[in-house]
């Protein structure tokens, strides 16, 4: 369990990207949730996921103002987990909190998570009850990938959680010491274990602008999860392999009683050219799931940093303009 000091540091790890219409909003809203957390200092990390609007200029003003406010600055959008990995990379103190800046993730949840941390949980992580204007497509194929993940991964993913979660220190320290580029952070988290609590909560719509995340996106985070996260796509290949093999035998016996007892061997070029599809079709598959995990070793071999800051956060305590 978790010894939580009688006053404890918290980072606040809040990525953007082209969010210069809701920033002052979300800081406005989490001050004064972070201003009814008794004995807590706070440490507010924003990163600008490579913002094409004046996002940074809004966060740089705030952090002159606010010394407990400091800015990191990727170079170009490298992707929301990859941001968070930034945010994490510069987190100080006993926990951090994750949340996206766009008021999906209701700052007023703080205060539960602290709580739960305080009663000695390690990972207190917010689940998703429903989306507030959310399309039957997305809550259909969300609900699904949860199902399929979790039961192809020996990772249990509970459905509906989110990246907006509370790390203690012991489980924010290895998540950032784990330096895949083909990210799934909520995956990652409950990978490494520890005792994990939830908080549940109605997410709402966008305060103000669009959402960054199209179905595409939404689609290659998926498949991120389960090529990272599950080999069964291999395994698969294999049993398929097994499947389709033993069938083949089986036609074989059947065209020879046909020929050599029954005497009624009809020549089949459409059945030929459906088997020959089919084999083939299998076969393309099944190279394009191999494909994908060496993409990624190929990822990994070379070696490249998995983002690039052109600003860094200022020194705890310090303003931007001071840095």
């Amino acid at each position: 369990m978790t010894e939580v000091s009688p006053t404890a540091t918290i980072s606040f790890v809040c990525p953007c990207y082209n969010e210069a219409e809701v920033i002052g909003l979300f800081y406005d809203r989490l001050t004064a949730v972070i201003a009814g957390l008794d004995s807590i200092e706070a440490d507010i990390l924003f990163v600008d996921d490579g913002s094409s609007d004046s996002t940074l200029d809004a966060l740089n003003q705030i952090a002159a103002r606010d010394p407990r406010v400091r800015v990191c600055s990727l170079s170009r959008n490298f992707g929301h987990q990859i941001a968070l990995t930034a945010g994490l990379d510069h987190a100080v103190g006993d926990a951090v909190v994750m949340l996206d800046t766009d008021l999906q993730h209701p700052p007023e949840l703080i205060t539960e998570m602290v709580e739960k941390w305080r009663a000695g949980y390690d990972i207190v992580s917010a689940v998703r009850r429903d989306t507030k204007g959310a399309s039957w497509f997305k809550n259909v194929t969300s609900s699904g990938f949860y199902r399929l993940i979790n039961r192809l991964s020996d990772t249990h993913i509970p459905n509906g959680v989110a990246d907006f979660s509370l790390l203690s220190a012991r489980v924010y320290e290895p998540l950032r010491e784990m330096r895949e580029r083909h990210r799934f952070v909520r995956g990652m988290i409950s990978w490494i274990g520890f005792k994990r609590a939830f908080v549940s909560y109605d997410a709402q719509e966008r305060a103000a602008g669009q959402s960054k995340y199209t179905p595409m996106m939404s689609g290659a985070m998926a498949m991120d999860a389960l090529f990272s996260f599950s080999s069964s796509p291999l395994r698969l290949g294999t049993h398929a392999g097994v499947v389709i093999t033993l069938f083949g035998f089986s036609y074989l016996a059947w065209i020879l009683v046909r020929n050599f007892v029954l005497h009624d061997l009809v020549a089949g070029w459409a059945s030929l050219i459906a088997v020959v599809l089919i084999l083939g079709g299998a076969q393309l598959l099944f190279i394009g799931l191999i494909g994908q995990y060496l993409a990624r070793v190929f990822e990994e071999a070379k070696g490249r940093p998995i983002y690039i800051a052109k600003q860094l956060p200022a020194p705890r305590g310090r303003t931007q303009d001071d840095a």
